[in-house]
């Protein structure tokens, strides 16, 4: 795969959207007294290929044991499936494997970078960058998942440091002018969305990247909704931590990885502790292993991490610049027809620069949870509410929002059938016009 960082339409090869829909078993069922399932909630979790699935099952029916641990020839073999999808998911996303942790979700991710920071208050000079306290900033923005809001937040309650970020312009794009106010030698870290899981829009990486690195903060990336749907290159984006969730990228859940650059990992003091993470260890004292396996404190999510292996696999035959491209396509048509519709405001973006396909809207006279539930009762699923982004909401000013995005498996039809199920939301409280 083309291994750049945009999401810009190419020219490559249109997918065969039927051919891929025959992988999920589930896109097949119907809802709702018999109605064909539209499935538009991949932002929340994605559904999955038979060929995840059955990576796992081979796991689980011929090699299930302990990685790490025995000397037989079943450990051998998990231990060998384990590191193989770390390899194979580090080179997918720009990495080398020893730069990626195997966590949960990137929730967890993120609160292992900022424990980190709690803990080097007490851990050796190795720790020096990662240390922060009083008259130290971190700074966020506005759009971001509350996962990427409160680590920082209590971060600054255990430590005393300042959270600052950038606000969202009327567009949904983030205001960047004051940036040189924001960040200064007292920043110590940058963290913010690749790609709002609200509004779609695509932040421009390089520009926060570069200004962190002039002021010296660390940058923290939640690529959670990019990674799954367009080309990223960690080490061409030059961020130092990034997070991104198996189960947003076909993969199960359960699964997620925190990428890190050699040297900060090497230099990082765990936050949980235990078993599989150790050097040595006596009565008196503990050493820890490098890293990735600093990191991986206990039995780790085995058949998990073979799963999102095999998405990866699946997506690499694939090709992310022709998943980016049909996912353009996509938003493209659901802008237009949602935009056409009298009385119904897409909140984000409406152009197509720089934003992804995951589109926000509101509907005069009708809540999101009522009109969620209309579409829903046609077979179309959404999500609404605020999207665990709070914050941004009431910087748009709504309370909250009806979320339809979109993946590979999806359709022009479904877009269509979005769009209907929208006017009909209308008809049936009497707003329509």
């Amino acid at each position: 795969m083309t291994t750049t960082a945009s999401n810009s339409p190419t020219n490559s090869v249109p997918l065969d959207v039927a051919a891929l829909r025959a992988d999920f078993p589930i896109l097949t069922r119907t809802v709702r007294d018999g109605k064909p399932l539209v499935y538009l909630d991949s932002g929340a979790t994605s559904q999955r290929p038979v060929q995840v699935l059955d990576a796992e099952r081979r796991y689980v029916f011929t090699s299930n044991s302990a990685v790490h641990r025995g000397a037989h020839q079943l450990s051998e073999e998990a231990t060998d499936a384990y590191e193989s999808a770390r390899a194979k998911t580090a080179e997918f996303v720009g990495a080398d494997p020893e730069e990626l942790v195997f966590t949960k979700n990137a929730t967890e991710g993120i609160n292992l970078v900022a424990y980190a920071m709690s803990n080097a208050a007490t851990a050796g000079p190795e720790a020096e960058r990662f240390r922060i306290g009083e008259g130290d900033e971190i700074v966020i923005t506005e759009m971001e998942h509350h996962a990427n809001l409160v680590p920082w937040q209590q971060l600054c309650e255990r430590t005393g440091a300042t959270l600052k970020w950038f606000k969202v312009t009327p567009d949904g794009r983030l205001d960047l002018s004051d940036m040189d106010s924001v960040l200064t030698p007292r920043t110590k870290v940058v963290a913010f969305a690749h790609q709002s899981n609200v509004l779609g829009t695509v932040n421009p990486v390089d520009k926060l990247v570069a200004k962190a690195k002039e002021v010296g903060a660390l940058t923290v990336l939640d690529a959670c909704q990019s990674v799954p749907h367009f080309p990223v290159d960690f080490h061409a984006l030059g961020v130092d931590f990034a997070v991104f969730s198996g189960h947003k990228m076909l993969a199960p859940s359960g699964i997620g990885v925190l990428y890190g650059r050699t040297e900060l990992l090497e230099a990082m003091p765990p936050f949980l502790t235990g078993g599989s993470m150790i050097e040595l260890v006596t009565m008196e004292r503990t050493t820890f292993a490098a890293p990735p396996q600093r990191f991986e404190a206990g039995v780790p999510m085995t058949s998990q991490a073979i799963g999102l292996g095999a998405a990866v696999d699946y997506l690499s035959a694939i090709g992310m610049d022709r998943v980016a491209a049909h996912e353009h396509e996509l938003a493209a048509a659901a802008i237009a027809g949602i935009s056409e519709i009298p009385g119904v405001r897409i909140v984000g973006p409406t152009d197509l620069k720089d934003r992804g396909a995951t589109v926000a809207f509101v509907i005069d006279g009708v809540h999101p949870h009522d009109a969620g539930q209309v579409l829903d009762s046609l077979g179309i699923a959404v999500r609404v509410g605020h999207h665990c982004a709070w914050p941004l909401h009431r910087a748009c000013s709504v309370p909250a929002t009806v979320r339809a995005s979109f993946y590979l498996y999806n359709t022009l039809s479904e877009v269509d059938a979005l769009v209907a199920g929208i006017r009909e939301a209308q008809k049936f409280f009497g707003v329509d016009q």
